[in-house]
């Protein structure tokens, strides 16, 4: 994929805008990203590149403790600010949201024992649905048994501790944006087969973290979902999701009429 986005160009709370059309969407779900981090941190730490968000509520939590970077710099400045800033925490996590620089990354990040994913962020081009089924707005007491369950098919041999700090980290993200919302299907017995977020804020909409349990798989839940979602978001001037590069759901997300908009990349050590 072509890089995308010019970091030479004008840096707005953390995201380059610059150039019209697919430039300036990617540029304004890099944006959205940031600041939806920055709002929902315990705590933030300026680093070489970017920032680091930090929550010691959810010391485990990966997506909590990060450093989030997308200015050209060297991949050792990067290397030895994470283990300063996550020192006393068992993981390592550094999100770089420019495809240029995570291909430029790899090599150093895998040399210190990271492993890097490559994900796609994808915008909306299709029509809204008008005819979008009904969904569950979904409270934290009716979620949390979800998360919970979902975390547990990941993770079988976590203990329950680590297993409830996952779930319950859901809670911090009602700060990141003016709307934020959780959505969910349920079977016909009751039982909720599939969920996912919704985060609005200035005029830009993120669907994320959307989950099917394993057992409500290939029954069409997810599509229900992300239609009624699609339906939520038709006042939005652009909407957005993130998808594993190289995962089968993209396809999903395509025939939903989702289309790449560009690359950013993650690195993890354990």
């Amino acid at each position: 994929m072509t890089d995308l986005v010019d970091t030479s160009g004008p840096v707005t709370d953390g995201a380059v805008t610059d150039g019209a059309g697919p430039l300036q969407d990617f540029a304004r779900t890099v944006a959205f990203m940031h600041d939806f981090a920055r709002r929902k941190a315990g705590r933030t730490v300026e680093v070489p590149g970017g920032f680091a968000v930090l929550n010691e509520r959810y010391p485990g939590s990966y997506d909590d403790n990060k450093l989030i970077v997308w200015s050209d710099t060297d991949p050792g400045a990067v290397l030895k600010a994470a283990d300063q800033v996550l020192a006393g925490h068992a993981h390592r996590l550094v999100n770089v949201d420019h495809d240029r620089l995570g291909q430029a990354y790899a090599p150093a990040f895998e040399a210190a024992g990271y492993t890097h994913e490559t994900n796609l962020v994808m915008v909306f081009r299709g029509e809204f649905p008008h005819d979008a089924a009904p969904v569950e707005h979904l409270d934290l007491p009716a979620l949390l048994p979800t998360l919970r369950d979902g975390w547990r098919e990941t993770l079988p041999e976590a203990a329950d501790a680590v297993i409830d700090q996952l779930a319950r980290r859901v809670e911090e993200r009602l700060r990141g944006a003016d709307t934020v919302g959780f959505r969910g299907v349920r079977t016909e017995d009751g039982e909720l087969a599939a969920k996912a977020d919704i985060y609005t804020h200035g005029g830009v909409t993120q669907i994320e973290d959307l989950y099917t349990g394993d057992r409500h798989r290939g029954r069409g839940h997810a599509r229900t979902l992300m239609r009624a979602l699609l339906a939520e978001a038709a006042g939005s001037d652009l909407v957005f999701l993130v998808a594993d590069a190289g995962d089968w759901p993209k396809n999903f997300y395509e025939r939903l009429g989702f289309q790449a908009a560009g690359h950013i990349h993650s690195f993890l050590r354990t």
